[in-house]
Order: C-alpha cells, then structure tokens, then sequence
C-alpha cells in the first residue's frame, strides 16, 4: 500500500483530469471534492472514482471544458445550466450568488441542469453551513430504485443532505443519505473487487434478491425502509430533476461505463437564514438536540464519524491500493 498526502490526492487528481482533457478550473473543483471524500474515508467517492471521471472526459460523457452559464432568475433563485460538465464547477459558478441571495432574502434556491455527479452531497450541505445557513440538498441519478412491488428502476438512489451551522464556521451535525438500502457506489466498489453484497441491498433483473455484485448493477437497488425510501427517493427526484429542468432519472445515461452520452442530471439546494426565521433560539434548539443525543451512550450524532476520520487523515495522510494509484496515471 502507498500512503498519499491529502495535497498529493489533490495534485494527482487534478494532473489526472486535465491530462483526459478538462480544464483546470473543471479539474480543480473535481479534485477538490476527492480530496474531502478521501479525508473524511468516503473512499468510494475519492480517487476510485477519478480514472471514471478521466474516461468520461475522454469519452464525451462529461465536457471537461465546459463553462456554467449562471442565471439570478428572481431574487431568491438562482439557476445553473452546466452545459453537460461536471456538477462541482457549475455549482461554484453560481455558489456565492445562492449565499448572497438567501442572506438577503431570508431564503433562497440555487439548481443546477445539464450536470453530472456531484460528489459526496453532504460535503455541499455542509458548505452552506460554513457559511452560517441552514442547508438542504438533492440530487438525483440514473435510475436504479424500481418502485416497491416492480423490477424496473424509475428513480436513482437519489439522497438527499442536511446541515446545520455550528456556532465556529461549521457544522453541528450533517444527514447525508439517499433512497437506496446503501450508495451504489459501495456496490460498485465490492463489484470492483469481486466481492459480495448484503442480501438486502439489491435484485438482479429478474427482481429476485441477490448478494452478486455485478448482478445487482444489472438489476435494481433497494429503497431502504421499502415504499417509504421509495417516497424519499421520489421527493428528490421531483427538486433535482422536475424542479432543476434536469433529465428524469429513467431518461438519463448511467454514470458508469462511457455508453449513453451525458446523464444531464441535476442538483437542487435550498439554504436557509436562521436570523430570519428563530433567530437565536435556534442555536439554543440545536444545541439541546445534538446534547439529547450525544448523551446517551453508544448513539453518534450524524456526521461525526467523517469529523472522526478527516482528524485522523489529516495527520496520517491517505492509504491508496498500487493497483488503483496505476489505474489513475493510465488514464490521464
């Protein structure tokens, strides 16, 4: 095993995206979503995923020069064309006009169409925590959730994230989680390494229960809690896609393998001035909520696991497998 700096993932990642052919804007907004994926452990979402996102650039499934067209269409709604380029530099694009609107108006929206994957959502919810604001985020995906009681997949595992502002430029707690049992891209990681899977996270197509990693990427996820993760995953839908302009998940290419041209998906995120709404009860309401929580012996609250590992991969750097750190130089 090779053991990386957090700067180095940064350097290969953004040295790898722009050898595919991005620019170095598109490949700096990507390499710095893998670097926090790779500091708080999300390793299927850190540099597992940059010799994907290389082939896409090279295969036309995402534009690595495209440039976001950002439009402030009333005062509290800003909206992101990004121009089938990756999400990570539309969503910048039109970021400070999203903060600067919602602390004007109380409350504010910010979409993005024509997209690709964006990444850890939570890490995006906690950005507008950062900035003091209560955040709430969707995005959704190719499909791969059939309805409960069907085998055909019409939603994506679609999560969803919330963060709320601490009171030292942070956050106090993120929810991070879509519609599906678990991420697809923990399927895609154990289908990689020919690994199996619970049987509780998937159907083959024929919409029977399987633990075969690569038979579930031919069939469809599990919502989790059954029809109610199924209702989730459609609220999602209905703010990253129907709201977003963005393709309907069952319309759009997957984000794996170069077939299908761009997924044009979409992201929708909400941010809320708590000085306009509770003012200071609110910190007074959080601080009570995390305490009733973090109180009680053996409960965590949600996100502190990332707080735990990005400490720890701060100071000791990144492990990366050979294999894949060879991978990642191949496809530059």
């Amino acid at each position: 095993m090779i053991k990386l700096s957090l700067e180095d993932v940064r350097q290969l990642a953004t040295e790898t995206l722009i050898g595919a052919g991005a620019s170095s804007q598109n490949a700096s907004a990507v390499a710095d979503s893998t670097v926090l994926a790779e500091r708080d452990g999300i390793r299927s979402h850190g540099l597992l995923y940059v010799p994907i996102y290389a082939e896409h650039v090279k295969c036309g499934k995402v534009d690595g020069t495209a440039v976001p067209v950002v439009e402030k269409v009333k005062s509290g709604s800003i909206r992101v064309d990004a121009k089938t380029g990756f999400a990570h530099p539309a969503i910048d694009a039109g970021f400070d006009a999203f903060i600067a609107a919602t602390k004007e108006n109380g409350v504010a929206a910010l979409t993005t169409r024509n997209s690709y994957n964006c990444g850890v959502l939570g890490h995006h919810a906690e950005r507008i925590a950062e900035q003091g604001l209560v955040g709430l985020c969707f995005t959704h995906a190719p499909a791969s959730i059939a309805p409960t009681g069907g085998k055909t997949p019409v939603i994506g595992t679609n999560p969803f994230a919330l963060a709320v502002p601490d009171t030292d430029n942070g956050a106090a707690l993120v929810i991070d989680q879509s519609a599906s049992t678990i991420a697809k891209s923990e399927i895609l990681l154990r289908a990689s390494k020919d690994e199996t899977i619970e049987d509780n996270w998937a159907l083959d197509s024929e919409g029977n229960p399987t633990t075969d990693a690569k038979a579930a990427l031919k069939g469809s996820m599990l919502p989790s809690g059954g029809q109610k993760g199924f209702g989730v995953g459609l609220l999602v839908e209905i703010m990253a896609s129907c709201l977003a302009g963005a393709l309907l998940s069952r319309d759009a290419a997957p984000f794996s393998g170069t077939v299908g041209g761009p997924p044009k998906t979409g992201q929708c995120f909400l941010a809320f001035d708590t000085s306009a709404f509770s003012g200071e009860l609110f910190v007074e309401r959080i601080s009570a909520l995390t305490q009733a929580i973090e109180e009680q012996a053996g409960a965590r609250l949600p996100g502190s696991r990332r707080k735990n590992n990005r400490q720890a991969i701060e100071k000791d750097g990144v492990i990366v497998d050979p294999t894949l750190l060879e991978r990642i130089k191949k496809s530059g």
